[in-house]
């Protein structure tokens, strides 16, 4: 009798031939399956490649329900990462990056951060003028394309319509408000370590740090409302700047801008660095492309070989009943003899329904948000009995 090694082709797709567990287990399987159905009392009309088939099929079921409950738990952290790199037996570290990505567009658009790379430009201001255009007047200030519009060296599949991000005005500094005596010692502390003499040079107090906060925005503020008078407006393609620019001193005066293109190609890197690359752009996108491998047949433990094994002999009994139903009666001498296709079929196919729907309750006990409810419990739980236990000879006792 040949046995599961020496058989050429045994299982149909051969994910777990070469394993020399699974080798040792199909031709055991064979006996659990027959014994099972009946033999040696009554012949059962099954071969041992079908018994096979079924293990090998039971094995990759398992493995489908492992990974499937791997999926709901470690997705959202394995986003992004290559599709190349095998995580059947890796545990992923956790992180935010899902969170930060759902973020991202909100973060381009309050010029913090982003998805979008941007872009610095220079406006020269002219006397007199109030009105320029971002898509002609907006120039590269340095470097090879110094001089040529923002707009122009941006790649064709990267264009849209310009985005605000950030106008560098020049405004008045707001200077700290020094409410010091002419002591040099008072300025040395006073600047150096937040003290303030209120009585005489020789007592000293430390200010609170929210005192400098508060002091430093009053100055802002009072500085932009009654010093200043810069701003912006965007009108279509124009930035009108306020007030309008007179007596320049510089003979070219310019207004730096900071801008994005819109959506971007993430594939397209011009020639001048505008744009960006971002391969993660190209990993695991869903669970269509996780790259969940088989599992080893010899990395599962009892508990699943158990499972594999009942799901083995359903798969088997609901092949003998479908073999049996094409010979529904049997005619004999005199008489008729009545064959059980039908229920061994009916009942192969409530044991995978049963055996699967245990399987998937019991992972789901299992996910991470279940362990940590388990957790708190027993911590909250612990804590509700160490309230009974008495302080031993008058001490307390110290937990952790």
């Amino acid at each position: 009798m040949s046995t599961f090694a020496q058989t050429v082709n045994a299982t149909p797709f051969g994910f777990f031939d070469s394993d020399q567990d699974f080798q040792n287990e199909a031709d055991a399987i064979v006996t659990y399956v027959k014994l099972k159905m009946g033999e040696p009392i009554l012949s059962v009309e099954i071969t041992k490649k079908e018994v096979w088939a079924c293990f090998e099929e039971a094995s990759l079921e398992y493995g489908k329900l492992i990974h499937e409950f791997r999926m709901r738990n470690e997705l959202i952290n394995v986003l992004g990462l290559p599709t190349s790199s095998v995580l059947t037996n890796i545990y992923p570290r956790r992180t935010l990056e899902y969170m930060v990505r759902q973020a991202e567009p909100y973060a381009s658009f309050a010029g913090i951060g982003g998805a979008f790379d941007t872009t610095m430009g220079a406006i020269d201001l002219v006397a007199g003028k109030q009105d320029y255009d971002l898509y002609s007047d907006l120039k590269v200030f340095s470097g090879t394309y110094a001089g040529v519009p923002v707009m122009d060296i941006i790649p064709t599949g990267s264009r849209g319509k310009l985005r605000m991000i950030e106008v560098f005005h020049v405004e008045p500094f707001a200077a700290q408000q020094m409410l010091l005596n002419a002591s040099n010692i008072t300025n040395f502390l006073a600047t150096n370590f937040n003290y303030e003499s209120y009585v005489n040079s020789s007592v000293f107090y430390v200010l609170p740090v929210f005192e400098d906060v508060l002091r430093r925005g009053m100055l802002e503020s009072a500085f932009r409302i009654r010093r200043s008078n810069y701003n912006y407006q965007i009108i279509g393609s124009n930035l009108r700047i306020y007030p309008i620019p007179t007596n320049l001193s510089f003979t070219t005066l310019k207004l730096f801008i900071r801008v994005a293109a819109g959506q971007q190609n993430p594939f397209i890197t011009g020639s001048s660095g505008v744009g960006f690359r971002d391969d993660s752009l190209t990993g695991i996108s869903g669970p269509n492309n996780v790259p969940f491998g088989n599992l080893p047949f010899n990395s599962i433990t009892q508990p699943g070989r158990q499972w594999i094994r009942q799901y083995t002999l359903a798969l088997c009994r609901e092949i003998i009943g479908l073999i049996r139903s094409k010979f529904d009666h049997v005619p004999v001498p005199n008489a008729e003899v009545r064959l059980n296709g039908e229920s061994l079929v009916t009942q192969a196919r409530e044991d995978k329904d049963k055996l699967v729907t245990q399987m998937k309750e019991f992972l789901a006990d299992l996910t991470h948000d279940k362990m940590i409810e388990r957790e708190a419990a027993i911590g909250e739980n612990l804590q509700k009995q160490l309230r009974y236990v008495p302080f031993p000879m008058g001490k307390a006792i110290v937990v952790g």
